[in-house]
């Protein structure tokens, strides 16, 4: 599948994208590309996040494929099973392991525990060997679980701005090579 031919749902993780966050640069960058955005960035609650991402999903009017980032990926994998016959693919990038961490107010939304079933839609989850908030055993052990084409970066940090990832082209390469997997989904 090319851009042109889907919608690409921005779902940033706790506190929002910036600006130079390399999830900001692809919504400005890509033609299709829009954020969901959540109604509070900094308190998240799954009910209300994972709401909203169903709701963008269902709104769609061309193929939708999701770029989720750290407390979005988790966000996302609660609500597959509500966008599974509508959702063509997500790209699962530094997913957070937010059990027993008290630095995300996520663990207090509803977040913990991560489902662990298979996700029922193409899935690329790209994790780092230096994520401060996802071990690389727990991006493999998440990435398995859901049926995940999984990599790991070396020395990626938790792939955001501050561990140098503002523009990502290789991110967005390797997303371009996930969409040219794709195929639209079944019409019911």
């Amino acid at each position: 599948m090319r851009v042109a031919e889907i919608e690409i749902l921005i779902v940033p993780g706790w506190t929002g994208a910036g600006a130079d966050h390399w999830q900001s640069r692809w919504e400005r960058s890509l033609s299709t590309a829009r954020r969901v955005e959540q109604a509070d960035w900094d308190t998240p609650r799954l009910t209300d996040w994972s709401d909203r991402i169903v709701a963008e999903v269902m709104a769609a009017r061309k193929p939708p494929v999701i770029v989720a980032h750290s407390c979005g990926v988790a966000a996302v994998v609660h609500a597959a099973p509500r966008i599974a016959s509508r959702l063509t693919g997500a790209f699962l990038v530094a997913p957070a392991d937010l059990a027993g961490r008290d630095v995300w107010p996520a663990t207090d939304g509803g977040f913990v525990p991560l489902p662990m079933d298979t996700l029922p839609f193409p899935s690329k989850l790209i994790g780092s060997s230096t994520d401060p908030y996802c071990s690389v055993e727990r991006a493999q052990e998440l990435g398995a679980a859901w049926g995940s084409d999984t990599s790991i970066i070396a020395g990626a940090g938790h792939i955001n701005v501050e561990s140098g990832h503002g523009p990502w082209p290789e991110g967005l390469l390797t997303f371009g090579l996930f969409l040219k997997r794709l195929a639209p989904p079944a019409v019911h």
